[in-house]
């Protein structure tokens, strides 16, 4: 039986200085199963991502933080980047998304650097997750049980280290949004 994702909505959350793949590889395994995805930011126009510390592509913001509603999204998507995770965990709004998202038990998936933002809106005490390891302390101060995994599921909070385990990501994020 195949998946299927039609009528499903995903927001990915991302500032300038994203990690590129990271938004580009979810959203394209989201959209070939029917998914409608959307790219919120906290100004409207263009982010641009990056390939590791090298700007590369641009693409259009769908939604601003503040004009979003967490109710039209079936999950969130928390790409990383050093740059994009530094600076996103610092806007209020983006941050009001992530434990909205929460609140409503909404499948968020973080990979790389994107779990930042969960230890700012003070969302990790006693999740067990994975992130790239020099988040490892900030995690773990944070109050989560940070383990070394491809792919690590806790409840509605899926997690992923780096590009390279974006195959496993994108499978728990399907499948999340599927059951």
């Amino acid at each position: 039986m195949s998946k299927s994702l039609t009528g499903k909505r995903v927001a990915l959350l991302v500032t300038d200085g994203f990690e590129q793949v990271e938004l580009t590889a979810p959203k394209k395994a989201l959209e070939e199963l029917g998914a409608r995805t959307e790219i919120l930011s906290s100004k409207p126009g263009e982010v641009t991502g990056w390939n590791h510390t090298t700007p590369a592509d641009t693409f259009t913001v769908d939604k601003t933080f503040d004009t979003a509603r967490i109710d039209d999204y079936d999950a969130i998507v928390l790409p990383g980047g050093v740059v994009n995770a530094d600076t996103i965990r610092l806007d209020e709004m983006a941050v009001e998304l992530v434990k909205d998202a929460a609140k409503a038990n909404k499948p968020i998936a973080v990979i790389c650097h994107g779990a930042w933002i969960l230890a700012t809106a003070d969302l990790l005490k006693g999740k067990t997750l994975t992130s790239y390891p020099s988040l490892t302390d900030d995690l773990k101060n944070a109050g989560a049980n940070w383990v070394d995994k491809e792919v690590v599921v806790d409840g509605k909070l899926i997690s992923s280290r780096t590009p390279d385990d974006l195959p496993a990501f994108n499978g728990r994020l399907i499948d999340a949004l599927v059951a």
